[in-house]
Order: C-alpha cells, then sequence, then structure tokens
C-alpha cells in the first residue's frame, strides 16, 4: 500500500473510532447500566438476549462478534440517520508469504529453541524467517536473553548487537552466544537512556513485542539516527509513561481521539481461555471483584470502582467472605461484624452480567483500534522518508500480536 493511501485508510479509522467511541471508551466496571442503551436500543436489546453461556463463543474471534452485533447496530444507526463505515470493522494485514526455505537444519534449530516454550519459539522463527535479508549489522532492541538475535546471527550469518537492561539476562545471553561461537555481544543498558549513537545508518534494528514506549522510543531513535532498516512486532500498546497516548503521525496528532492507558488495552482483550475450568474462574474472579466493590462503595459511601491486586487462584477455591476479608485488609476498608455476605455476591454476579455485555459491544471495535495504532506507526515512519509494509508474520493461534511493520529507506 503506497504512503498516501495508508494515510488514507488512518483518516477513516480515525473517523470511525471517534464516531463509535461511546460504544468503546468505556470502563465496564464503572457501569450501573449499559452506557449507551439510550443511543442504540436495538443493540441494547440484542445484547441482553445472548444467553451468558454464549458471550465467550461470540467474543472469541472479530468474525463471530460482526455476525452477532453488526445487524442491530446498523438498524440503530439508520433509525438515527447516522453513517459509518462499519466495512472497517473486519480489516487486517496480510498475511506474510511462507518463506522459500528454512532458515537453519531442524537439528540446529532443536538447539537453539532449548528452554523456550513452544509458541514463544514459533514467534521468533516465524518473525526471523520474514526479515529483510541484507549485509547490514543486527541491533536487538530490549533483547531479552537474546534468543531472536542469535537465530539471525546464526541463520543469517551477521553480527548482532543485542541491547538488554537486565544484567543476568545479558550474561545469559552472553554465555550462549560463546558456547555456539555466535558474532553476538550484549550491552547492558536501558533503552530509554540509550545513546543514539547505539544506533547507526548501515544497521537493522529490530525488536519482537517490545511493549509501548520501548517500540516507540526505537522508532524515534532509529529514524532520527538514519538507520536504514527497522522491523518491529509492537505489543502492550497501554504501556507508556504519559497518562494519553502521544500520536506519532501528523494524522494521529491532529486527531480528536483521546486514548488513555485503559484505552490502549482494548486490543489485548481476547477471549483466550485455554479450558472451561480456566473460564470458570476467571468469569468467578471477576464476579468477586465486583462484589467486593460493591461493597467496598457501601461502607466507604464513594461511588467510585477501587481496584485491587492480583490474587492466587488459590484464593478462589475458598467463599466469597474470605475473598472479601483479604480484600478489605489489602485496602484497608474497614468492615463491620454484620455483613450481608450473599447479598453482595449476588451483587457481584449480577453487575458481571453487565460488564460482559458492555465489554463485549467494546470488543467490536478491537481490531479497529489496534489497526489504527499500527498504522499511526507505518504514517510515522513513512513521514520520516521510510518505504514501510505492515504484515502479519505468523497466524492469531501462534499470537494475536503477529503485526510485523517493516521499514527502509
Amino acid at each position: 500500500m503506497q504512503k498516501t493511501q495508508q494515510s488514507a485508510l488512518f483518516k477513516r479509522l480515525d473517523t470511525l473510532l471517534v464516531q463509535s467511541r461511546d460504544l468503546w471508551q468505556v470502563k465496564a466496571f464503572d457501569c450501573t447500566a449499559l452506557p449507551w442503551a439510550t443511543q442504540f436500543p436495538r443493540l441494547a436489546e440484542h445484547v441482553w438476549s445472548i444467553a451468558d453461556e454464549d458471550i465467550d463463543d461470540v467474543d472469541i474471534a472479530q468474525s463471530s462478534l460482526i455476525a452477532a452485533l453488526l445487524p442491530s447496530l446498523t438498524e440503530d444507526l439508520m433509525e438515527a440517520g447516522l453513517e459509518w463505515e462499519l466495512s472497517l470493522l473486519d480489516i487486517t494485514a496480510p498475511l506474510c508469504d511462507k518463506p522459500d526455505k528454512a532458515l537453519m537444519p531442524d537439528r540446529e534449530l532443536s538447539h537453539f529453541s532449548s528452554g523456550i516454550k513452544g509458541r514463544k519459539w514459533e514467534q521468533i522463527t516465524a518473525f526471523a524467517a520474514q526479515l529483510t535479508r541484507c549485509d547490514s549489522d543486527v541491533l536487538e532492541w530490549c533483547a531479552g536473553k537474546g534468543h531472536l538475535g542469535r537465530l539471525i546471527a546464526k541463520a543469517h550469518n551477521r553480527s548482532v548487537v543485542s541491547l538488554e537492561w537486565q544484567q543476568s539476562l545479558c550474561e545469559a545471553g552472553t554465555a550462549f552466544a560463546e558456547q555456539w561461537h555466535l558474532p553476538q555481544t550484549f550491552i547492558c543498558a536501558d533503552a530509554f537512556a540509550a545513546k543514539q549513537s547505539q544506533l547507526k545508518v548501515s544497521q537493522q534494528a529490530v525488536a519482537l513485542h517490545a511493549c509501548g514506549d520501548l517500540h516507540i522510543e526505537l522508532l524515534r531513535l532509529a529514524s532520527t539516527a538514519g538507520t536504514r532498516n527497522i522491523a518491529f512486532s509492537p505489543c502492550c500498546y497501554h504501556l507508556i509513561r504519559a497518562k494519553e497516548y502521544e500520536a506519532l503521525c501528523i494524522g494521529g496528532r491532529n486527531s480528536a481521539l483521546k486514548l488513555s492507558r485503559h484505552d490502549l488495552q482494548l486490543p489485548l482483550q481476547q477471549s483466550t481461555i485455554a479450558g472451561s475450568k480456566q473460564q470458570e474462574l476467571r468469569h468467578q474472579e471477576i464476579a468477586w471483584r465486583l462484589g467486593f466493590d460493591s461493597l467496598q462503595r457501601e461502607v466507604r459511601g464513594c461511588e467510585q470502582y477501587l481496584p485491587i491486586p492480583s490474587i492466587k487462584q488459590s484464593q478462589l477455591s475458598g467463599d466469597f467472605s474470605a475473598f472479601c476479608l483479604w480484600a478489605a485488609q489489602t485496602k484497608s476498608v474497614p468492615l463491620t461484624e454484620n455483613i450481608n455476605f450473599e447479598h453482595f455476591e449476588q451483587s457481584g454476579l449480577k453487575r458481571q452480567r453487565l460488564t460482559r455485555r458492555v465489554d463485549l459491544v467494546a470488543h467490536l471495535f478491537r481490531v479497529v483500534l489496534e489497526h489504527w495504532l499500527l498504522l499511526d506507526r507505518v504514517c510515522f515512519l513513512e513521514e520520516q522518508g521510510y518505504s514501510v509494509s505492515l504484515r502479519k508474520f505468523c497466524s492469531e493461534r501462534v499470537t494475536p500480536r503477529n503485526s510485523l511493520i517493516q521499514a527502509e529507506k
């Protein structure tokens, strides 16, 4: 897709997100009713008609969300005389072509994958296989133990510098590189404090699943240095230092869209529950959190959601009252002796039915928001003089964060 086409698509996505923000820019835990029910009555009626046990099946994929929700949403828009470009709801980047040949023999690959979980290794090999082949050295950004870098060093026969801030990971990566006599060295440094001199013109900068501001910092430093080749896969968009997202491209900076860290979590909210037991525990935890929230609101006289820390799965094997006592102690909420825990447990279950439906409708727009975020990066790099491609380097079965942006000049 050409530069002008990318910018035009970004603008179309931006328009849809601004138009629809009442449906997706919400905090479900704060809701006491469907916040958009008056504007979209048919959609509200329809989501309440979906059985509780069917919600996860609807939420599992964009195609099922569209099939379930689009008809009633379309009716509401027609009734209100509104026109939204709803065809963008199933937008996706093309899947990369399969490589012509393997990175290296399976026997050698098995040594490199030792100690790496299966899907993580699939991500690494798929990412490395799609990298533009060039003669320049490689800078691996936020390298961890340098799994990606050492595979590139071996398979592509190229020198790799791996940047990582944790000393122990650098030491582990160095030991492996020395064992295999690989042209890979480590720099132990904070990516946010990295000197621009570490990024050079004749270099390929790579980053697999660098979170939020970490990959944004790479784009800024590399484009300033004029690094000729950049390849990265974004992840965890919400892990930013600012309270609101600071768009990169001109169109994003001029947008009426303001994104909080909470908003940036929307693309990551996908139902990838492994089995019915995990699914059941997840729903139980949310219901209990909401039940305690109803309790603390009454005790404190404050209509504001009170988040509590992560819990151990073993805590869900107890009863609701024990969970509330733990949460109250953790958050310094004073409890009286005569609390009707059963009442608040039922309140939590009722609120959970609501929050699941608020989230379900918001999830209809998660791929649109993620594509907006991806194109913000693509358009920024194009504005810096790069030729940029956006593709998926592996299937969603391997990882939902499967977008690969490659830029070269």
